[in-house]
Protein backbone atom coordinates (compact mmCIF):
# COMPACT_ATOMS: atom_id res chain seq x y z
CA UNK A 1 0.00 0.00 0.00
CA UNK A 2 1.30 3.45 -0.94
CA UNK A 3 2.14 5.68 2.02
CA UNK A 4 0.89 9.25 2.39
CA UNK A 5 4.35 10.44 1.36
CA UNK A 6 4.33 8.17 -1.71
CA UNK A 7 0.95 9.56 -2.76
CA UNK A 8 2.05 13.15 -2.17
CA UNK A 9 5.32 12.76 -4.08
CA UNK A 10 3.55 11.11 -7.02
CA UNK A 11 1.09 14.01 -7.37
CA UNK A 12 1.17 16.37 -10.33
CA UNK A 13 1.44 19.79 -8.71
CA UNK A 14 0.59 22.97 -10.56
CA UNK A 15 2.87 26.00 -10.27
CA UNK A 16 1.56 28.11 -7.41
CA UNK A 17 1.08 31.05 -9.73
CA UNK A 18 -1.58 29.00 -11.59
CA UNK A 19 -3.34 28.21 -8.30
CA UNK A 20 -3.26 31.92 -7.46
CA UNK A 21 -4.52 32.99 -10.90
CA UNK A 22 -7.50 30.62 -10.58
CA UNK A 23 -8.80 32.68 -7.63
CA UNK A 24 -7.95 36.08 -9.08
CA UNK A 25 -4.50 36.65 -7.60
CA UNK A 26 -1.68 37.93 -9.77
CA UNK A 27 2.09 37.78 -9.45
CA UNK A 28 2.13 41.25 -7.87
CA UNK A 29 -0.01 39.86 -5.03
CA UNK A 30 2.56 37.20 -4.16
CA UNK A 31 6.01 36.66 -2.72
CA UNK A 32 7.08 33.38 -4.29
CA UNK A 33 8.89 30.71 -2.25
CA UNK A 34 9.92 28.39 -5.04
CA UNK A 35 7.43 26.86 -7.49
CA UNK A 36 4.79 25.55 -5.13
CA UNK A 37 4.24 28.02 -2.32
CA UNK A 38 3.87 31.77 -1.95
CA UNK A 39 3.06 34.43 0.61
CA UNK A 40 -0.02 36.52 -0.21
CA UNK A 41 0.12 40.29 0.34
CA UNK A 42 -2.38 41.74 2.82
CA UNK A 43 -3.36 44.60 0.52
CA UNK A 44 -5.43 42.02 -1.38
CA UNK A 45 -8.04 42.60 1.33
CA UNK A 46 -8.23 46.30 0.51
CA UNK A 47 -8.56 45.60 -3.21
CA UNK A 48 -11.38 43.10 -2.64
CA UNK A 49 -13.10 44.95 0.21
CA UNK A 50 -16.34 45.50 -1.72
CA UNK A 51 -16.74 41.84 -2.60
CA UNK A 52 -19.20 39.72 -0.61
CA UNK A 53 -17.85 36.85 1.46
CA UNK A 54 -18.21 33.23 0.46
CA UNK A 55 -19.76 30.61 2.74
CA UNK A 56 -17.78 29.85 5.91
CA UNK A 57 -17.49 26.22 7.10
CA UNK A 58 -15.75 25.04 10.28
CA UNK A 59 -14.71 21.39 10.63
CA UNK A 60 -14.62 20.02 14.17
CA UNK A 61 -15.06 16.57 15.75
CA UNK A 62 -16.43 14.48 18.55
CA UNK A 63 -14.10 13.77 21.47
CA UNK A 64 -11.39 11.74 19.75
CA UNK A 65 -9.44 8.62 20.54
CA UNK A 66 -5.67 9.11 20.87
CA UNK A 67 -5.47 8.08 17.19
CA UNK A 68 -7.51 11.06 15.98
CA UNK A 69 -10.63 10.59 13.88
CA UNK A 70 -9.51 12.14 10.57
CA UNK A 71 -10.50 15.77 11.06
CA UNK A 72 -7.73 17.22 8.88
CA UNK A 73 -8.29 14.58 6.20
CA UNK A 74 -11.97 15.54 6.21
CA UNK A 75 -11.18 19.27 6.04
CA UNK A 76 -9.02 18.79 2.95
CA UNK A 77 -11.21 16.08 1.46
CA UNK A 78 -14.37 18.17 1.88
CA UNK A 79 -12.66 21.05 0.08
CA UNK A 80 -11.75 18.74 -2.79
CA UNK A 81 -15.28 17.33 -2.75
CA UNK A 82 -16.85 20.79 -3.02
CA UNK A 83 -14.62 21.42 -6.01
CA UNK A 84 -15.64 18.00 -7.38
CA UNK A 85 -19.32 19.05 -7.39
CA UNK A 86 -18.47 22.30 -9.15
CA UNK A 87 -18.02 24.77 -6.28
CA UNK A 88 -15.24 27.32 -5.79
CA UNK A 89 -13.37 26.56 -2.58
CA UNK A 90 -10.37 27.56 -0.47
CA UNK A 91 -9.05 25.56 2.47
CA UNK A 92 -7.60 27.36 5.54
CA UNK A 93 -5.52 25.25 7.89
CA UNK A 94 -2.89 25.53 10.61
CA UNK A 95 0.82 24.98 10.07
CA UNK A 96 2.00 21.94 12.07
CA UNK A 97 4.74 22.08 14.65
CA UNK A 98 7.99 20.17 14.25
CA UNK A 99 7.31 18.69 17.70
CA UNK A 100 4.43 16.37 16.72
CA UNK A 101 5.88 15.84 13.22
CA UNK A 102 9.06 14.35 14.67
CA UNK A 103 7.40 12.93 17.81
CA UNK A 104 4.41 10.56 18.02
CA UNK A 105 1.73 12.06 15.81
CA UNK A 106 3.69 12.65 12.60
CA UNK A 107 2.68 15.30 10.08
CA UNK A 108 -0.62 17.11 9.73
CA UNK A 109 -1.01 17.52 5.99
CA UNK A 110 -4.03 15.22 5.86
CA UNK A 111 -3.66 11.72 4.48
CA UNK A 112 -4.21 9.37 1.60
CA UNK A 113 -5.71 11.22 -1.35
CA UNK A 114 -6.70 14.26 0.71
CA UNK A 115 -3.51 16.16 1.49
CA UNK A 116 -1.87 19.57 1.29
CA UNK A 117 1.22 19.40 -0.93
CA UNK A 118 4.16 19.50 -1.04
CA UNK A 119 3.62 17.65 2.23
CA UNK A 120 7.34 17.78 3.15
CA UNK A 121 7.29 21.59 2.99
CA UNK A 122 3.96 21.77 4.80
CA UNK A 123 5.20 19.64 7.71
CA UNK A 124 8.61 21.26 8.10
CA UNK A 125 9.93 24.80 7.64
CA UNK A 126 7.35 26.01 5.08
CA UNK A 127 8.04 29.78 4.78
CA UNK A 128 9.59 30.24 8.20
CA UNK A 129 6.63 31.56 10.21
CA UNK A 130 7.28 29.34 13.24
CA UNK A 131 10.92 30.43 13.25
CA UNK A 132 9.78 34.07 13.19
CA UNK A 133 7.51 33.40 16.16
CA UNK A 134 10.41 31.77 18.02
CA UNK A 135 12.74 34.68 17.25
CA UNK A 136 10.25 37.33 18.38
CA UNK A 137 9.34 35.40 21.52
CA UNK A 138 12.95 34.76 22.53
CA UNK A 139 13.96 38.36 21.90
CA UNK A 140 11.44 39.36 24.56
CA UNK A 141 12.74 36.65 26.91
CA UNK A 142 16.28 37.99 26.49
CA UNK A 143 15.05 41.54 27.10
CA UNK A 144 13.49 40.51 30.41
CA UNK A 145 16.67 38.97 31.84
CA UNK A 146 18.84 41.79 30.50
CA UNK A 147 16.62 44.37 32.17
CA UNK A 148 16.68 42.53 35.51
CA UNK A 149 20.50 42.29 35.40
CA UNK A 150 21.07 45.93 34.45
CA UNK A 151 18.60 47.21 37.04
CA UNK A 152 20.42 45.14 39.66
CA UNK A 153 23.75 46.68 38.71
CA UNK A 154 22.94 50.29 37.76
CA UNK A 155 21.94 53.17 40.01
CA UNK A 156 18.77 55.14 39.38
CA UNK A 157 20.88 58.03 38.10
CA UNK A 158 22.68 55.90 35.52
CA UNK A 159 19.42 54.30 34.42
CA UNK A 160 17.86 57.73 34.06
CA UNK A 161 20.69 58.82 31.76
CA UNK A 162 19.81 55.95 29.41
CA UNK A 163 16.26 57.28 29.15
CA UNK A 164 14.82 53.94 30.29
CA UNK A 165 12.70 53.91 33.45
CA UNK A 166 13.28 51.36 36.20
CA UNK A 167 10.69 48.58 35.86
CA UNK A 168 11.63 46.76 39.10
CA UNK A 169 10.43 43.40 37.73
CA UNK A 170 9.53 40.77 40.31
CA UNK A 171 11.43 37.70 39.00
CA UNK A 172 9.06 35.38 40.88
CA UNK A 173 6.11 36.71 38.90
CA UNK A 174 7.53 36.05 35.42
CA UNK A 175 5.42 33.89 33.13
CA UNK A 176 7.40 34.32 29.89
CA UNK A 177 9.47 31.20 29.17
CA UNK A 178 11.73 30.69 26.18
CA UNK A 179 10.56 28.59 23.20
CA UNK A 180 11.82 26.26 20.49
CA UNK A 181 10.00 24.11 17.94
CA UNK A 182 11.29 20.74 19.16
CA UNK A 183 9.79 18.37 21.72
CA UNK A 184 12.40 18.43 24.48
CA UNK A 185 11.12 17.54 27.95
CA UNK A 186 14.56 18.13 29.49
CA UNK A 187 14.03 21.87 28.96
CA UNK A 188 10.66 22.14 30.72
CA UNK A 189 12.36 23.44 33.85
CA UNK A 190 15.79 25.11 33.70
CA UNK A 191 18.00 27.55 35.59
CA UNK A 192 19.33 30.58 33.72
CA UNK A 193 21.90 33.19 34.67
CA UNK A 194 24.43 30.77 36.16
CA UNK A 195 28.01 32.03 36.15
CA UNK A 196 29.33 35.43 37.20
CA UNK A 197 27.35 38.64 37.61
CA UNK A 198 27.68 39.55 33.92
CA UNK A 199 25.88 36.32 32.98
CA UNK A 200 22.63 37.54 34.47
CA UNK A 201 20.67 36.92 37.62
CA UNK A 202 20.08 33.22 38.34
CA UNK A 203 16.44 32.22 38.26
CA UNK A 204 14.25 29.24 37.53
CA UNK A 205 12.40 29.30 34.21
CA UNK A 206 11.68 26.89 31.36
CA UNK A 207 10.98 26.29 27.70
CA UNK A 208 7.68 25.86 25.85
CA UNK A 209 7.25 24.59 22.32
CA UNK A 210 7.03 27.47 19.84
CA UNK A 211 3.38 26.90 18.91
CA UNK A 212 2.46 27.39 22.59
CA UNK A 213 3.85 30.94 22.46
CA UNK A 214 1.46 33.82 22.93
CA UNK A 215 3.14 35.33 19.87
CA UNK A 216 1.71 32.45 17.83
CA UNK A 217 -1.76 33.01 19.29
CA UNK A 218 -1.43 36.69 18.39
CA UNK A 219 -0.45 35.81 14.81
CA UNK A 220 -3.61 33.74 14.49
CA UNK A 221 -5.92 36.42 15.95
CA UNK A 222 -4.50 39.63 14.57
CA UNK A 223 -6.18 41.45 11.68
CA UNK A 224 -3.44 43.71 10.26
CA UNK A 225 0.04 45.11 10.91
CA UNK A 226 -1.18 47.90 13.20
CA UNK A 227 -3.22 45.43 15.26
CA UNK A 228 -0.20 43.09 15.43
CA UNK A 229 1.98 45.91 16.79
CA UNK A 230 -0.60 46.85 19.40
CA UNK A 231 -1.15 43.25 20.52
CA UNK A 232 2.58 42.57 20.88
CA UNK A 233 2.89 45.74 22.94
CA UNK A 234 0.15 44.53 25.31
CA UNK A 235 1.88 41.20 26.09
CA UNK A 236 2.25 40.91 29.87
CA UNK A 237 5.40 39.06 30.97
CA UNK A 238 5.02 39.44 34.74
CA UNK A 239 4.51 42.00 37.47
CA UNK A 240 6.61 44.69 39.07
CA UNK A 241 7.36 44.49 42.78
CA UNK A 242 4.70 47.16 43.21
CA UNK A 243 2.11 44.86 41.64
CA UNK A 244 1.86 46.52 38.21
CA UNK A 245 1.84 44.53 34.94
CA UNK A 246 5.08 44.63 32.95
CA UNK A 247 4.55 44.54 29.18
CA UNK A 248 6.62 44.13 26.04
CA UNK A 249 5.97 47.82 25.44
CA UNK A 250 7.48 48.66 28.83
CA UNK A 251 10.58 46.70 27.78
CA UNK A 252 10.68 48.62 24.48
CA UNK A 253 10.72 45.29 22.66
CA UNK A 254 7.36 45.26 20.86
CA UNK A 255 8.59 47.24 17.86
CA UNK A 256 11.46 44.87 17.14
CA UNK A 257 9.16 41.88 17.66
CA UNK A 258 6.79 43.32 15.08
CA UNK A 259 9.66 43.71 12.58
CA UNK A 260 10.53 40.03 13.07
CA UNK A 261 6.87 39.07 12.53
CA UNK A 262 6.18 41.35 9.54
CA UNK A 263 6.52 38.72 6.80
CA UNK A 264 4.91 36.00 8.94
CA UNK A 265 1.74 38.11 8.89
CA UNK A 266 1.15 37.07 5.25
CA UNK A 267 -0.59 33.68 4.83
CA UNK A 268 1.10 31.00 2.73
CA UNK A 269 -0.72 29.75 -0.37
CA UNK A 270 -0.37 26.04 -1.22
CA UNK A 271 -2.60 23.46 -2.93
CA UNK A 272 -4.35 20.16 -2.28
CA UNK A 273 -3.70 16.95 -4.19
CA UNK A 274 -6.54 17.97 -6.51
CA UNK A 275 -5.03 21.42 -7.06
CA UNK A 276 -7.55 23.41 -5.04
CA UNK A 277 -6.05 26.42 -3.21
CA UNK A 278 -5.14 26.19 0.46
CA UNK A 279 -3.94 28.82 2.92
CA UNK A 280 -1.58 27.58 5.62
CA UNK A 281 -1.15 30.13 8.39
CA UNK A 282 -0.42 30.08 12.13
CA UNK A 283 -0.51 27.04 14.38
CA UNK A 284 -1.50 27.83 17.97
CA UNK A 285 -2.02 25.10 20.57
CA UNK A 286 -5.63 24.04 21.04
CA UNK A 287 -5.57 23.97 24.85
CA UNK A 288 -3.70 26.97 26.29
CA UNK A 289 -4.38 28.83 23.03
CA UNK A 290 -7.43 28.73 20.78
CA UNK A 291 -6.23 26.15 18.23
CA UNK A 292 -7.37 27.73 14.98
CA UNK A 293 -5.64 29.00 11.86
CA UNK A 294 -5.47 32.72 11.22
CA UNK A 295 -8.21 35.30 10.90
CA UNK A 296 -6.26 36.97 8.08
CA UNK A 297 -6.19 33.79 5.96
CA UNK A 298 -9.95 33.30 6.43
CA UNK A 299 -10.70 36.93 5.56
CA UNK A 300 -8.68 36.80 2.33
CA UNK A 301 -10.07 33.40 1.36
CA UNK A 302 -13.69 34.49 1.85
CA UNK A 303 -13.13 37.41 -0.54
CA UNK A 304 -11.48 35.21 -3.17
CA UNK A 305 -14.51 32.91 -3.49
CA UNK A 306 -17.56 35.19 -3.11
CA UNK A 307 -19.80 32.52 -4.63
CA UNK A 308 -17.93 29.62 -3.08
CA UNK A 309 -16.80 28.12 0.21
CA UNK A 310 -14.00 28.49 2.73
CA UNK A 311 -13.37 25.34 4.76
CA UNK A 312 -11.33 25.77 7.93
CA UNK A 313 -10.59 23.48 10.87
CA UNK A 314 -10.67 23.85 14.66
CA UNK A 315 -8.25 21.96 16.89
CA UNK A 316 -9.53 18.96 18.87
CA UNK A 317 -13.31 18.57 19.42
CA UNK A 318 -16.45 20.69 19.53
CA UNK A 319 -15.87 21.39 23.24
CA UNK A 320 -12.35 22.71 22.60
CA UNK A 321 -11.40 24.20 19.24
CA UNK A 322 -14.91 24.81 17.95
CA UNK A 323 -16.09 26.61 21.08
CA UNK A 324 -12.97 28.80 20.88
CA UNK A 325 -13.48 29.30 17.15
CA UNK A 326 -16.91 30.74 17.89
CA UNK A 327 -16.31 32.61 21.15
CA UNK A 328 -12.79 33.92 20.47
CA UNK A 329 -11.85 33.79 16.78
CA UNK A 330 -15.23 34.86 15.40
CA UNK A 331 -15.54 37.54 18.06
CA UNK A 332 -12.28 39.16 16.92
CA UNK A 333 -12.80 38.58 13.19
CA UNK A 334 -16.44 39.66 12.98
CA UNK A 335 -17.10 36.57 10.83
CA UNK A 336 -19.85 34.02 11.44
CA UNK A 337 -19.84 30.41 10.23
CA UNK A 338 -22.59 29.14 7.95
CA UNK A 339 -22.13 25.46 8.86
CA UNK A 340 -20.25 23.19 11.22
CA UNK A 341 -19.02 19.78 10.05
CA UNK A 342 -18.63 17.34 12.95
CA UNK A 343 -16.28 14.43 12.25
CA UNK A 344 -17.08 11.13 13.96
CA UNK A 345 -16.01 7.50 13.78
CA UNK A 346 -17.67 4.31 14.94
CA UNK A 347 -14.50 3.29 16.78
CA UNK A 348 -14.43 6.50 18.85
CA UNK A 349 -18.09 6.13 19.79
CA UNK A 350 -17.46 2.53 20.86
CA UNK A 351 -14.59 3.78 23.04
CA UNK A 352 -16.97 6.29 24.62
CA UNK A 353 -19.36 3.41 25.28
CA UNK A 354 -16.81 1.67 27.47
CA UNK A 355 -14.69 -0.04 24.82
CA UNK A 356 -11.12 -1.16 25.57
CA UNK A 357 -8.32 1.38 25.67
CA UNK A 358 -7.12 2.64 22.29
CA UNK A 359 -3.33 2.98 22.14
CA UNK A 360 -1.33 4.36 19.20
CA UNK A 361 0.92 1.72 17.64
CA UNK A 362 -1.11 -1.21 18.96
CA UNK A 363 -3.69 -3.27 17.11
CA UNK A 364 -7.27 -2.30 17.87
CA UNK A 365 -9.17 -4.65 20.18
CA UNK A 366 -11.67 -6.96 18.49
CA UNK A 367 -14.50 -4.81 19.88
CA UNK A 368 -13.49 -2.21 17.30
CA UNK A 369 -13.00 -4.74 14.51
CA UNK A 370 -16.37 -6.46 14.83
CA UNK A 371 -19.96 -5.26 14.99
CA UNK A 372 -20.86 -4.18 18.53
CA UNK A 373 -24.07 -2.18 18.68
CA UNK A 374 -24.18 -2.34 22.45
CA UNK A 375 -20.95 -0.33 22.81
CA UNK A 376 -22.06 2.04 20.07
CA UNK A 377 -25.40 2.71 21.73
CA UNK A 378 -23.65 3.42 25.03
CA UNK A 379 -21.15 5.82 23.44
CA UNK A 380 -23.28 7.74 20.95
CA UNK A 381 -24.06 10.22 23.73
CA UNK A 382 -20.73 11.91 22.96
CA UNK A 383 -21.78 12.59 19.37
CA UNK A 384 -25.12 13.92 20.50
CA UNK A 385 -23.51 16.17 23.14
CA UNK A 386 -21.10 17.62 20.54
CA UNK A 387 -23.98 18.31 18.15
CA UNK A 388 -25.78 20.09 20.97
CA UNK A 389 -22.70 22.24 21.66
CA UNK A 390 -22.58 23.39 18.04
CA UNK A 391 -26.32 23.99 17.90
CA UNK A 392 -26.08 26.32 20.90
CA UNK A 393 -24.25 28.76 18.63
CA UNK A 394 -27.16 28.72 16.19
CA UNK A 395 -25.24 26.96 13.39
CA UNK A 396 -26.46 24.07 11.19
CA UNK A 397 -24.48 20.87 11.85
CA UNK A 398 -23.56 18.16 9.35
CA UNK A 399 -21.93 14.95 10.64
CA UNK A 400 -19.11 13.44 8.57
CA UNK A 401 -18.71 9.76 9.45
CA UNK A 402 -15.25 8.53 8.55
CA UNK A 403 -16.01 4.94 7.73
CA UNK A 404 -13.41 2.24 8.30
CA UNK A 405 -13.47 -1.27 6.82
CA UNK A 406 -14.81 -3.06 9.97
CA UNK A 407 -17.79 -0.67 10.32
CA UNK A 408 -21.04 -2.49 9.48
CA UNK A 409 -24.12 -1.07 7.77
CA UNK A 410 -26.09 -1.51 11.00
CA UNK A 411 -23.54 0.55 12.94
CA UNK A 412 -23.48 3.29 10.30
CA UNK A 413 -27.29 3.43 10.16
CA UNK A 414 -27.45 3.72 13.95
CA UNK A 415 -25.05 6.70 13.93
CA UNK A 416 -27.04 8.37 11.13
CA UNK A 417 -30.27 8.11 13.09
CA UNK A 418 -28.69 9.27 16.37
CA UNK A 419 -27.20 12.32 14.63
CA UNK A 420 -30.52 13.44 13.16
CA UNK A 421 -32.32 12.87 16.47
CA UNK A 422 -29.74 15.15 18.15
CA UNK A 423 -30.43 17.98 15.71
CA UNK A 424 -27.89 17.47 12.92
CA UNK A 425 -28.90 18.04 9.30
CA UNK A 426 -27.74 14.50 8.65
CA UNK A 427 -24.75 12.14 8.86
CA UNK A 428 -22.86 11.18 5.72
CA UNK A 429 -20.09 8.65 5.25
CA UNK A 430 -16.80 10.00 3.97
CA UNK A 431 -14.20 8.12 1.95
CA UNK A 432 -11.94 11.04 1.05
CA UNK A 433 -8.82 9.29 2.35
CA UNK A 434 -9.10 6.59 -0.34
CA UNK A 435 -10.93 8.45 -3.10
CA UNK A 436 -10.15 12.14 -2.64
CA UNK A 437 -12.90 14.60 -3.54
CA UNK A 438 -15.05 11.96 -5.22
CA UNK A 439 -15.23 10.11 -1.89
CA UNK A 440 -16.88 13.10 -0.22
CA UNK A 441 -19.35 14.22 -2.88
CA UNK A 442 -22.44 13.32 -0.84
CA UNK A 443 -20.99 15.12 2.19
CA UNK A 444 -20.19 18.18 0.05
CA UNK A 445 -23.75 18.34 -1.27
CA UNK A 446 -25.08 18.19 2.29
CA UNK A 447 -22.70 20.95 3.46
CA UNK A 448 -23.66 23.18 0.53
CA UNK A 449 -27.35 22.66 1.37
CA UNK A 450 -26.74 23.37 5.08
CA UNK A 451 -24.98 26.64 4.22
CA UNK A 452 -28.17 27.85 2.54
CA UNK A 453 -30.23 27.32 5.69
CA UNK A 454 -30.98 30.28 7.94
CA UNK A 455 -28.67 30.53 10.93
CA UNK A 456 -28.78 32.61 14.06
CA UNK A 457 -25.13 32.73 15.11
CA UNK A 458 -24.60 33.88 18.67
CA UNK A 459 -21.80 33.82 21.22
CA UNK A 460 -22.14 31.65 24.28
CA UNK A 461 -21.61 34.60 26.64
CA UNK A 462 -21.29 38.41 26.51
CA UNK A 463 -17.92 39.94 27.35
CA UNK A 464 -19.37 42.04 30.16
CA UNK A 465 -20.07 38.90 32.19
CA UNK A 466 -17.77 38.38 35.16
CA UNK A 467 -14.85 35.97 34.78
CA UNK A 468 -16.56 33.39 36.99
CA UNK A 469 -19.86 33.65 35.12
CA UNK A 470 -18.12 33.10 31.77
CA UNK A 471 -16.30 30.05 33.12
CA UNK A 472 -19.50 28.69 34.64
CA UNK A 473 -21.35 29.15 31.34
CA UNK A 474 -18.76 27.15 29.40
CA UNK A 475 -18.48 24.50 32.11
CA UNK A 476 -22.22 23.86 32.32
CA UNK A 477 -23.37 24.48 28.75
CA UNK A 478 -20.46 22.87 26.90
CA UNK A 479 -18.82 20.36 29.24
CA UNK A 480 -21.90 19.19 31.18
CA UNK A 481 -20.53 20.16 34.59
CA UNK A 482 -22.78 20.82 37.56
CA UNK A 483 -20.51 23.35 39.23
CA UNK A 484 -17.02 24.89 39.23
CA UNK A 485 -14.48 24.76 42.05
CA UNK A 486 -11.68 27.35 42.25
CA UNK A 487 -8.31 26.74 43.89
CA UNK A 488 -6.92 29.64 45.97
CA UNK A 489 -4.49 30.56 43.16
CA UNK A 490 -7.39 30.86 40.73
CA UNK A 491 -9.41 32.99 43.16
CA UNK A 492 -6.43 35.33 43.58
CA UNK A 493 -6.00 35.67 39.80
CA UNK A 494 -9.69 36.44 39.29
CA UNK A 495 -9.41 39.25 41.82
CA UNK A 496 -6.20 40.56 40.24
CA UNK A 497 -7.41 40.40 36.63
CA UNK A 498 -10.67 42.09 37.54
CA UNK A 499 -8.76 44.94 39.21
CA UNK A 500 -6.50 45.25 36.15
CA UNK A 501 -9.49 45.41 33.79
CA UNK A 502 -8.82 42.07 32.10
CA UNK A 503 -12.23 40.71 33.10
CA UNK A 504 -13.66 41.90 29.77
CA UNK A 505 -11.59 39.37 27.80
CA UNK A 506 -13.04 36.13 26.42
CA UNK A 507 -12.23 32.83 28.11
CA UNK A 508 -9.96 30.19 26.59
CA UNK A 509 -10.38 27.04 28.68
CA UNK A 510 -7.27 24.84 28.97
CA UNK A 511 -8.32 21.25 29.49
CA UNK A 512 -7.86 17.74 28.14
CA UNK A 513 -9.14 17.02 24.62
CA UNK A 514 -9.82 13.37 25.50
CA UNK A 515 -13.04 14.01 27.42
CA UNK A 516 -15.85 16.55 27.46
CA UNK A 517 -14.84 17.01 31.11
CA UNK A 518 -11.49 17.88 32.71
CA UNK A 519 -10.74 14.18 33.34
CA UNK A 520 -9.50 12.19 30.30
CA UNK A 521 -10.89 9.00 31.84
CA UNK A 522 -14.47 10.29 31.78
CA UNK A 523 -15.83 9.18 28.41
CA UNK A 524 -19.17 9.59 26.69
CA UNK A 525 -21.09 12.63 27.92
CA UNK A 526 -20.36 12.93 31.65
CA UNK A 527 -22.78 14.95 33.76
CA UNK A 528 -22.98 16.29 37.28
CA UNK A 529 -19.24 16.66 37.91
CA UNK A 530 -17.48 19.67 39.40
CA UNK A 531 -14.95 21.34 37.11
CA UNK A 532 -11.74 22.25 39.00
CA UNK A 533 -9.93 25.48 38.08
CA UNK A 534 -6.44 25.35 39.58
CA UNK A 535 -5.14 28.62 38.12
CA UNK A 536 -5.94 31.32 35.55
CA UNK A 537 -3.41 33.00 33.31
CA UNK A 538 -3.64 36.00 31.01
CA UNK A 539 -2.67 36.26 27.36
CA UNK A 540 -3.45 39.96 27.19
CA UNK A 541 -1.78 40.49 23.81
CA UNK A 542 -3.67 37.60 22.22
CA UNK A 543 -6.78 38.80 24.00
CA UNK A 544 -7.99 36.05 26.30
CA UNK A 545 -7.72 34.55 29.78
CA UNK A 546 -6.98 30.86 30.07
CA UNK A 547 -8.16 28.92 33.12
CA UNK A 548 -6.23 25.71 33.78
CA UNK A 549 -8.46 22.69 34.40
CA UNK A 550 -5.57 20.32 35.09
CA UNK A 551 -1.88 19.93 34.30
CA UNK A 552 -1.08 21.37 30.85
CA UNK A 553 2.16 20.37 29.14
CA UNK A 554 3.42 23.24 26.99
CA UNK A 555 6.59 21.34 26.08
CA UNK A 556 5.93 17.80 24.81
CA UNK A 557 8.46 14.99 25.18
CA UNK A 558 9.74 12.51 22.64
CA UNK A 559 8.65 8.84 22.75
CA UNK A 560 11.12 5.94 22.93
CA UNK A 561 10.84 5.55 19.15
CA UNK A 562 10.19 9.02 17.75
CA UNK A 563 8.88 9.60 14.24
CA UNK A 564 12.12 11.31 13.23
CA UNK A 565 13.93 7.96 13.49
CA UNK A 566 12.40 6.94 10.15
CA UNK A 567 12.95 10.24 8.35
CA UNK A 568 15.88 10.45 5.98
CA UNK A 569 16.94 11.65 2.55
CA UNK A 570 17.29 9.46 -0.54
CA UNK A 571 20.77 10.45 -1.66
CA UNK A 572 20.13 9.27 -5.23
CA UNK A 573 16.93 11.28 -5.80
CA UNK A 574 17.18 13.96 -3.13
CA UNK A 575 13.65 13.07 -1.94
CA UNK A 576 12.56 12.92 1.68
CA UNK A 577 11.68 9.41 2.91
CA UNK A 578 9.95 8.16 6.06
CA UNK A 579 7.84 11.25 6.76
CA UNK A 580 4.18 10.56 7.54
Amino acid sequence: MATDLDIAQAAELKPIIEIANAVGLGEDDLDLYGKHKAKVHLDVLERLADRPNGKYVDVTAITPTPLGEGKTVTTIGLSQALNHIGKDVVTCIRQPSQGPTFGIKGGAAGGGHSQIVPMEDFNLHLTGDIHAVSAAHNLLAAAIDARIMHEDQLSDARLERTGIPRLDIDPYSLTWNRVLDVSDRALRNVMTGLGDKLDGRPRETGFDISVASEVMAILALTTDLRDLRERLGRVVVGMSKAGKPVTAEDLRCAGAMTVLMKDALMPTLMQTLENTPAFVHAGPFANIAHGNSSIIADQIALKLVPDGYVVTESGFGADCGMEKFCDIKCRYSGLAPDCVVLVATVRALKMHGGGPKVTPGRRLHRAYREENLELLQAGVSNLQACIAVARQFGIPVVVALNRFTPDTDAEVDFVRQAAVEAGAEGAYTSDVWAKGGAGGAELAEAVAAACEKPSDFQFLYPLDMSIKDKIHTIATKVYGAKDVDYAPAAEAKIKLYTELGYDGLPINMAKTHLSLSHDPLLKGAPKGFTLPIRDIRASVGAGFLYPLCGEMRTMPGLPSLPAFANVDIDLDTGKVVGLF
